[in-house]
């Protein structure tokens, strides 16, 4: 047993950032061995990063995005190919989707947006720090294990195949299994409870196999995935496997049904990871039939090509309607009616989920072609379908989601109508001199006369008519003080056409008659 795989040491972490203060500051701010880890050392660019891991070995790392020479996502693909099992949090200071993307075929652990709050930052360590801990106590405790790990994650191993002499004769089989609305129920736990759950899960799976005389070894590779392989030395059937596995999942205690899906079987273990592969595309199949045991027959009674039909110009329209109209029950209404459709047309729920993400981009994009900016706080990543494993959990992630663009939406047209109602003013009081109307105004703004007659009125607290005669009144009264020209003259020049008009239009606004006030001033 290496001192790597001790669970009880802290977990070594390294920091990358090119500017040197900020990496001070990520290793000051926190402490990080309150929660067992250990920064050993700092680096300023993917190379000088690669250096460090090259002399000793680093666990969790986390890294700027953006640096000069090898930057953080180059940085990523090195060590995907290199170091595997190093998590990575990126952090980064552009929400842009395509560097999102990337991390996430990098197999980035996580990706979290600057200004990073401590807090998320904090969790997000943790979390990585219990799966590290977690992989630890597995690899020490047999080598077996740790090679049925990478198997799972389809990486190359340390650790050799296991001895198959020890199984003469044989087979194998993968065993998924997963909790049902895992992220409506199982979400929030506290990091103690989520480990007993675990625990719980693991030895439920165990003994249970055991029971029916069937070695086995498990290892989770998601928050709601445990991967378990099985030593079927009977080479029994699938009738029985599914007689056997409905018992099985029937003695779940848990809150929540558990239900898992099981491969073919297999001799070779170096089909362990095809299998594992399988085991786990079967498992998708339950969200059509909420069945508890999937079986390979499944895949082939259920295999279909569905193609997604709905609305998707309506679909957008009505959304955006909603949002614009701040009504939220109706963004929850489009959203919950648009995942309704997908789930009765038979989809999966990544067949769903994308149908939904190219829906948002769309969306989106619309917005922006509205005058809308980028939008803050938007998730970066793809939505965990083990973790959102129902289409209720998924649509309402999703409703959530759309429903959070009421705020930037808000805020967009406050900034837009302001900006609109300025720009209007402006232009006013270059045309104040003509006979200006506000037909003609909203047609220059490019905007309809009764929205452009709203926006006016809420942000200057008066109609067209009204700011326009005080504009021209006041033209007026400064040429009536400072010229000699007559009173028609003047009307004229400041936009009246009609001399009585005029006249009527000052005395409203100045308490008095146009030589009233000449006179007045004047006389003063």
């Amino acid at each position: 047993m290496s001192n790597l795989h001790n669970p009880d040491l802290p977990i070594r972490m390294l920091i990358v950032d090119d500017e040197p203060v900020i990496c001070q500051g990520l290793r000051m701010t926190i402490d990080w061995s309150a929660i067992g880890i250990e920064v050993i050392g700092e680096a300023y660019d993917g190379e000088h990063a690669l250096e460090i891991i090259g002399d000793q070995p680093v666990e969790l790392l986390i890294s700027d995005i953006r640096m000069e020479g090898m930057d953080g996502l180059q940085l990523a693909g090195q060590l995907k190919q290199s170091h595997p099992h190093t998590r990575i949090i990126i952090l980064s200071g552009y929400e842009d989707f395509e560097y999102a993307r990337t991390s996430v075929r990098l197999g980035v652990y996580d990706y979290l947006l600057k200004p990073v709050e401590i807090d998320a930052l904090v969790e997000v360590v943790k979390r990585a720090a219990a799966e590290i801990r977690s992989e630890r106590t597995a690899s020490a405790r047999e080598e077996d294990l740790l090679w049925f790990t990478a198997a799972v994650r389809g990486v190359p191993s340390k650790a050799p195949l296991p001895d198959r002499s020890r199984w003469q004769g044989a087979d194998f089989r993968i065993l998924t299994s997963q909790l049902s609305s895992f992220a409506e129920v199982y979400a929030e736990l506290s990091a103690d409870d989520y480990g007993a759950l675990l625990e719980t899960w693991a030895t439920t799976i165990r003994e249970g196999l055991q029971t029916l005389g069937l070695r086995s070894m498990s290892v989770f590779d998601n928050l709601n995935l445990l991967y378990t392989f099985v030593i079927d030395e009977h080479g029994r059937g699938d009738d029985w496997w599914e007689s056997e596995l409905a018992a099985l999942m029937s003695g779940w205690s848990g809150e929540r049904p558990m239900y898992c899906a099981l491969s073919p079987a297999y001799s070779r273990l170096e089909e362990t990871t095809a299998a594992c592969q399988a085991a786990t595309q079967l498992l998708a199949y339950h969200v059509l039939d909420h069945r508890a045991v999937l079986l390979p027959a499944d895949a082939e009674r259920m295999r279909r090509q569905p193609t997604p039909e709905y609305a998707e110009q309506e679909w957008l329209q009505g959304v955006t309607a909603a949002l614009y109209a701040k009504d939220a029950a109706e963004v929850r209404v489009q959203v919950t009616a648009l995942f309704a459709q997908l789930q009765a047309q038979g989809l999966l729920l990544h067949e769903a989920a994308k149908v939904y993400e190219e829906l948002m981009v769309l969306l989106r994009q619309r917005l922006r072609q509205s005058g809308l900016g980028e939008m803050e706080g938007s998730r970066q990543t793809p939505i965990d379908l083990h973790l959102y494993n129902t289409y209720e959990s998924v649509s309402l992630l999703a409703a959530n989601e759309v429903e959070q663009l009421l705020e930037h939406v808000d805020r967009g047209a406050r900034e837009k109508s302001n900006w609109i109602a300025e720009k209007a003013v402006r232009y006013m009081r270059e045309h104040s001199h003509t006979d200006l109307k506000a037909s003609e105004a909203a047609a220059w703004l490019k905007i309809t006369p009764s929205y452009f007659s709203y926006i006016f009125k809420k942000h200057t607290g008066k109609s067209f008519t009204e700011y326009m005669n005080e504009l021209r009144i006041n033209h007026a009264m400064e040429l009536l003080a400072t010229t000699h020209d007559k009173v028609f003259e003047i009307a004229d020049q400041v936009g009246y056409r009609e001399y009585k008009y005029f006249v009527s239009v000052f005395k409203t606004v100045a308490g008095m008659t146009p030589k009233e006030y000449r006179a007045l001033k004047v006389k003063g």
